[in-house]
């Protein structure tokens, strides 16, 4: 934690990073395909995937990594550049790839883990919860300069995480059935991981600290990447990680929502160091918005916390947004959000007399044909 401190205090602000999440899948049938070894060893021919490429708890998920950008057009731009060329090395080789929170279908029991240290250590520790984890996920890093100031930011973030996990939702199907969540990601990974969901607010990186080391002092943890938390900050990167997220189908989309995090995050930064008024809120109130956000995304309702009275999730989004306009405006950003979430979308497919295969082909489509561009709308 000595360490850990010294680098958010050599951290430079408002540096991004973006992390995404791809199902591998046959081409045939679209149900996943354990090919992940295949497709890292192609990536590492090229010089762009060889850093940014990366393996991700199954043998069927593939996640590609930015790096780390001066700025959020600079992420950006790289991960473009890793997306283009992540689907065309898929394609020579025969494989598609998909970006919904979870596969529609395919059985967490014909998963394998991949072999490395560090997941062999998670299916020993774990058991049934990793195996069951079959997900996919958008995690933004934002640079955060100053161990104190990433604790405040972390803890300003814990009550505008349900509101993000509302736009983002984009997993209502999983095990051949509509779940009738619209994000059954967060249910079968936040709810069932340990250390993982809302955090409590710390107020110092010494209580922090505190924390992680009685984590490792009565090994509970080995390394503070098992602090699955949807916002923590980075040990080794110096940043805020927001990783509440759902995969989006389309890039444009995905670009949004990264903007979005970012700025909220730029904002909670901002907030702290202009000395705006905050008292944490208990987590039990918090948590009530993330169960609505889990079950119904953007069709349904969430407590405004200060008052406790109910509200259109639309009007918390646009509330989010005027919050964040100074750090957008800071950022150079005006993400356009999709007027609709990818669970509304994929259950109007559903409804309109289509199969979960039609409905998962059309999001294939869509997610190729946006990732694979050049050039992609925020």
């Amino acid at each position: 934690m000595v360490r850990a401190r010294e680098v958010f205090e050599a951290a430079e602000d408002f540096t991004v990073g973006i992390e995404e999440e791809f199902a591998i899948l046959d081409p045939d049938t679209l149900s996943l395909t354990q090919r992940f070894e295949e497709l890292s060893a192609a990536a590492q021919e090229d010089e762009v995937l060889a850093e940014s490429v990366s393996g991700e708890l199954i043998s069927s998920e593939i996640e590609i990594r930015s790096g780390r950008g001066a700025d959020l057009g600079a992420a950006l731009a790289q991960q473009r550049e890793a997306r283009s060329r992540l689907f065309g090395v898929a394609a020579e080789h025969g494989l598609r790839l998909a970006a919904t929170g979870t596969h529609p279908w395919s059985p967490w029991q014909d998963q394998r883990i991949i072999d490395t240290e560090h997941y062999r250590r998670l299916d020993e520790e774990l058991g049934y919860v990793a195996w069951r984890n079959n997900t996919f996920s958008l995690h933004v890093h934002v640079g955060i300069a100053g161990a104190d100031r990433a604790v405040a930011v972390c803890d300003r973030l814990r009550e505008v995480l349900p509101v993000l996990l509302a736009v983002s939702a984009n997993s209502p199907f999983l095990d051949g059935c509509d779940t009738r969540l619209a994000s059954a990601r967060t249910q079968i990974f936040t709810r069932s991981f340990p250390r993982c969901g809302v955090p409590e607010a710390y107020g110092s990186w010494r209580a922090y600290a505190d924390y992680v080391e009685l984590l490792v002092a009565t090994r509970s943890i080995s390394e503070f990447t098992q602090l699955w938390w949807s916002v923590r900050p980075h040990h080794a990167f110096g940043t805020v990680e927001v990783r509440i997220t759902d995969a989006q189908t389309s890039a444009e989309d995905s670009s949004a929502l990264a903007a979005l995090m970012t700025a909220c995050v730029v904002q909670a930064a901002l907030d702290h160091d202009e000395g705006v008024p905050f008292t944490p809120l208990p987590g039990r109130m918090i948590e009530e918005n993330l169960w609505r956000a889990i079950r119904f995304g953007l069709d349904g309702r969430m407590i405004d916390l200060e008052v406790g009275e109910e509200l259109p999730v639309g009007a918390l989004v646009d509330r989010l947004l005027e919050w964040c306009a100074p750090a957008r405006a800071t950022l150079g950003s005006d993400p356009a959000l999709p007027a609709e979430n990818g669970a509304q979308r994929q259950r109007r497919a559903l409804g309109a007399g289509g199969a979960l295969a039609d409905v998962l082909a059309a999001e294939v489509v869509t997610t190729e044909q946006s990732y694979s561009a050049q050039e992609v709308r925020t």
